[in-house]
């Protein structure tokens, strides 16, 4: 069934905080289960879509896995630059591994910096959350510092609009013992449309690490319990989009300087090993989400609607 006809239907669901003892055991255990690894590099997955009716509310961007200060950083941020002369955005959803490779702040400038300066000038705000990188230098401390990165926590919310984010620190020290019933209060008390959800971990993957069961018996009911529409991620290094799965669709952006081979799944909707960004328009009714590469090419493109 296409996405532009397909209602995403928010179910209710009872979600026990007696899990997070579960979660952890699982996400510490956590192994590959990816098959069929193979590039669909060249692939084009361009479905038609109907005409917005209603104003743009929001255009925003994300990417992953950034940090390295190598070309294909500088390649990825220069097709970003390029893409915001053509599609205004101020906002972009940094998703962990932010500086590579053990999360040293005194690398800042030459890993987000001078790779984003453009943007940066242009007065484009990047929110960011943690990686398993990330927290290898006082367990990223500095980084929820840092000014530039805008994080008002480890884990935290802000709103733009008729869009609200929530933003986790997936690592398996985080406090999962506080951060799920905060994940649970804010999203019960929000009132945004929109919910989208970002954190640095794959929960549906084709890719190297594949599905993490941990997260699917303990993040994807609460993200079906309170209607969060999307799940955007990093740390699988390619593009993916799922399909919509119990009304959340989840989307990996984890080619924002390097690549690893992805193959394919139940669970997904179109994937890629390329080097590339993802955006974002937000209207009343729909999210268009597109794949686009370092020369600009639009890949892929998929619809979540909402229920009206």
């Amino acid at each position: 069934m296409s996405l532009t006809r397909r209602k995403f239907i928010v179910l209710s669901s009872f979600t026990s905080l007696g899990l997070i003892g579960v979660f952890t055991k699982l996400f510490l255990s956590q192994t590959a289960q990816s098959s069929d690894i193979a590039s669909n590099t060249n692939r084009i997955n361009l479905q038609p879509i109907e005409p917005p009716t209603t104003p743009l509310l929001l255009r925003f961007v994300s990417v992953a896995d950034t940090g390295t200060g190598a070309k294909g950083q500088y390649a990825v941020a220069d097709a970003m630059t390029r893409y915001r002369e053509q599609n205004p955005y101020n906002l972009v959803i940094l998703a962990g591994d932010n500086i590579y490779t053990n999360g040293e702040i005194e690398k800042i400038e030459a890993v987000f910096e001078k790779p984003y300066a453009a943007l940066l000038q242009q007065g484009v705000k990047f929110h960011a959350c943690l990686g398993n990188h990330d927290i290898r230098t006082d367990n990223g401390d500095p980084q929820v510092k840092y000014p530039g990165f805008n994080m008002l926590g480890r884990y935290y919310t802000f709103r733009e609009g008729d869009v609200q984010f929530f933003a986790l620190d997936t690592n398996s020290n985080a406090d999962w013992k506080n951060q799920l019933p905060w994940l649970e209060t804010q999203l019960s008390s929000s009132d945004a449309p929109w919910k989208i959800v970002f954190g640095h971990h794959q929960i549906y993957s084709s890719g190297h690490y594949g599905l993490n069961q941990a997260f699917i018996k303990t993040l994807s009911p609460i993200f079906q319990k309170y209607g969060v529409q999307l799940y955007i991620n990093g740390h699988e290094h390619h593009y993916e989009r799922s399909k919509s799965i119990n009304g959340t669709t989840y989307l990996i952006c984890g080619a924002g300087a390097g690549t690893r081979p992805v193959g394919s799944s139940e669970s997904s909707a179109y994937a890629a090993e390329r080097l590339s960004f993802a955006a974002y328009e937000v209207y009343r009714d729909r999210i268009i989400i597109s794949g686009i590469g370092t020369d600009g090419e639009l890949f892929d493109r998929g619809v979540i609607l909402i229920r009206g």
